[in-house]
């Protein structure tokens, strides 16, 4: 299954999509548009997947996402309101020659960047986040001014950095279609037994084949791919339920606690339990600030 193609509606007196999207109106599977993207969460939290990447998106974090990059954000449970503002423009929606200029350099490589998904560092995200949600309200070539005064904030060394390995521009349409639907059937399923077997007969390959071909396209093998969607999981779990580790280890998709806790530490540099309390001493740390 491809991801879809998303298409937000213009207004008769706009270029570009600025508005925010909230329960249910947030909730969307994979999917990948021609517009560039800029993506500020108000409210929420969950797992984030672009391109190659398995991560957790929290309230405030704020993302800029390539043209034709697939991605979705998964909230951690089904009742969880998630809200985000959503910026998302065409490449030459302020003229073909625009990004030509000496002067617009800094942003033809930002673009060049955001085809690996960005996501902004802390230390710049309050400052940029306070101009996203005002281009909501703006009217007017003030919004254009303001959308480029984004931009430039992301040009900015340190203020983002790339989360996925994965090379959109280097697929085949028949490669792409291919690999989108193993990521789908993974992120629906992936709290199911999920046999190699399985997989590749889903690409029409055999084992061998279908191996080599996803460590080619995605720089990582498919069995590394489940368990950093399985350990995301995981996190949600441990950091918004009293479930014991035991418990989070079968819900997520793991066989045995020895191979939960081995894989564990290899995607988050940390036990379980060491997780739960870090992630509980940082969110007290916001919340005295």
């Amino acid at each position: 299954m491809k991801p879809f193609i998303q298409k937000l509606p213009l207004t008769e007196n706009t270029s570009f999509v600025a508005k925010t999207f909230r329960t249910p109106h947030f909730e969307v599977g994979w999917h990948q548009h021609l517009e560039y993207e800029l993506i500020l969460f108000t409210e929420g939290s969950g797992m984030s997947f672009i391109g190659n990447h398995v991560g957790e998106f929290e309230t405030g974090d704020l993302y800029f996402l390539g043209s034709g990059l697939p991605h979705t954000f998964q909230k951690r449970q089904a009742e969880l309101v998630t809200s985000a503002v959503v910026v998302q423009f065409r490449e030459d929606f302020w003229g073909a020659s625009f990004l030509q200029l000496p002067e617009s350099r800094a942003i033809r490589t930002l673009f060049e960047a955001s085809g690996k998904g960005l996501k902004v560092n802390p230390l710049f995200r309050e400052k940029l986040a306070a101009r996203i949600r005002e281009l909501e309200y703006l009217q007017g070539f003030r919004r254009v001014v303001q959308l480029c005064e984004c931009l430039q904030m992301l040009t900015d060394p340190g203020s983002c950095y790339p989360v996925s390995t994965r090379e959109e521009k280097t697929y085949h349409l028949k490669e792409k279609d291919r690999i989108d639907r193993v990521f789908q059937y993974t992120i629906d399923h992936f709290r199911e037994p999920i046999t190699l077997s399985t997989i590749a007969e889903m690409a029409n390959m055999s084992i061998p084949a279908f191996c080599n071909y996803f460590k080619r396209s995605t720089k990582k093998t498919y069995i590394d791919f489940l368990h950093e969607v399985r350990i995301g999981y995981a996190c949600q779990l441990l950091i918004e339920t009293q479930q014991s580790v035991l418990e989070i280890c079968i819900d997520s998709g793991f066989n045995t606690i020895a191979n939960f806790n081995k894989q564990f530490l290899k995607v988050k540099k940390m036990p379980p339990l060491k997780y739960k309390k870090h992630f509980a001493a940082r969110k007290a740390e916001v919340q005295a600030e």
